[in-house]
């Protein structure tokens, strides 16, 4: 049996023990406890913090719900399987019927009608602009659609307003190139009705009144022309065979005028498609231009290049050329600094090069001369035999 005084040692060592593990655990549970009061404050800041976030997202929400609605835009949003999820106000008024949960394909094929300008839709009575943007990776899309009718509406009435000016200042123009001739053919034949008039004198009187009426005449033609434009047909022209015509038609007013002209053609075998009376009037015109340009003893050089797929034809001369003020409007109908001109050939030229899908480049030094060039659109006698 131990004896009394080793239990009581026991029991102290016993105490002891159980003193450091209830401090232990004292000290644990005070750190816990103030582990736990600061999770507890960072908790509630966290919380006010995503509480500070909520409301501000919710015054975004409610702020984005107010401008959709006042938009006049129409917005609808489409879910991943076309179907429409959202509407706003301006969008509902638009379709006039329920939109939401209806298939937006469907509602196109039943409702839009395509017009002639892309992204445009016809939809009763309005005429609407529509522009489509991804909105999720789920597939989802997102419509912006705008009402273009008043704005389609004043652009018809702009176009029709220019059109009637461009229609006064052509006859305004017609009226003034049209009065000269016309006042000079009335003098001569006035001149006719004279009882002591020799015939030498009648005949050259009848002679100069009969140029004026075939100058009204032309200036009559020319105008219906370039307000008709020319058909541009489905002839294959080489582009040297193109050149000898237009070169053997105003090959005598060169000679006559003691101009020198000289053809040269680089062309290859390039051909093009269109009108053969129209692309060789054209170069015509050009040709007159130039000689009209130049003085005697001056030199008109007819050229063509394919570069790439482009038919490149020029008319060069070594004329007094164009002022730079006046380049910009040499293409105008009526524009002429000659006295004589109808101011209708270059006009003429250019609408029969955009008839053939090309245009005509003008580049001038006064001084030294002009060239004008016409390109179009080639292709090659190779390439249309394979």
């Amino acid at each position: 049996m131990p004896s009394p005084e080793l239990k009581a040692q026991e029991l102290q060592r016993a105490f002891d023990v159980f003193n450091q593990v209830s401090q232990a655990l004292t000290q644990s549970y005070q750190g816990l406890q103030s582990r736990v009061e600061s999770l507890t404050a960072e908790l509630a800041v966290a919380n006010g913090e995503l509480r500070r976030q909520y409301e501000e997202k919710q015054a975004l929400s409610e702020r984005l719900s107010l401008l959709l609605n006042a938009l006049p835009a129409g917005v609808v949003v489409l879910d991943s399987t076309g179907r429409v999820s959202e509407a706003n106000p301006a969008a509902r008024q638009m379709f006039v019927q329920p939109i939401i949960t209806e298939s937006w394909p469907a509602l196109m094929q039943a409702r839009l009608l395509a017009t002639e300008t892309p992204g445009e839709w016809q939809l009763d009575v309005r005429r609407l602009a529509i522009v489509e943007s991804p909105l999720d990776s789920a597939g989802g899309r997102i419509l912006l659609i705008h009402d273009v009718t008043a704005a389609h509406g004043l652009k018809a009435d702009l176009e029709r307003h220019q059109r009637l000016a461009a229609m006064g200042e052509m006859a305004a123009s017609l009226a003034h190139q049209l009065r000269t001739p016309l006042a000079t053919a009335l003098l001569y034949s006035a001149n006719l009705g004279q009882p002591q008039l020799a015939d030498d004198a009648r005949r050259r009187f009848a002679d100069k009144a009969t140029a004026q009426l075939k100058r009204l005449e032309r200036l009559i033609q020319e105008v219906l022309l370039f307000a008709r434009g020319e058909s541009i047909g489905r002839d294959t022209i080489r582009a040297d065979e193109l050149l000898a015509d237009a070169a053997q038609t105003v090959q005598p007013l060169f000679i006559e005028r003691d101009v020198n002209f000289r053809v040269t053609c680089q062309a290859g075998e390039a051909v093009v498609t269109g009108s053969r009376k129209a692309l060789v009037g054209a170069l015509v015109n050009l040709l007159e231009n130039a000689l009209q340009a130049c003085t005697s003893s001056g030199k008109v050089v007819l050229g063509a290049t394919l570069i790439g797929l482009q038919l490149r034809i020029g008319v060069r001369d070594t004329g007094s050329g164009i002022a730079p003020e006046v380049q910009g409007r040499v293409f105008e109908p009526f524009f002429t600094t000659r006295g004589q001109g109808t101011g209708l050939g270059l006009a003429i030229a250019l609408g029969v090069a955009r008839a053939h899908g090309g245009t005509i480049e003008v580049s001038s030094v006064p001084g030294e001369g002009s060239e004008f060039v016409i390109v179009l659109p080639a292709d090659t006698t190779k390439e249309r035999n394979h």
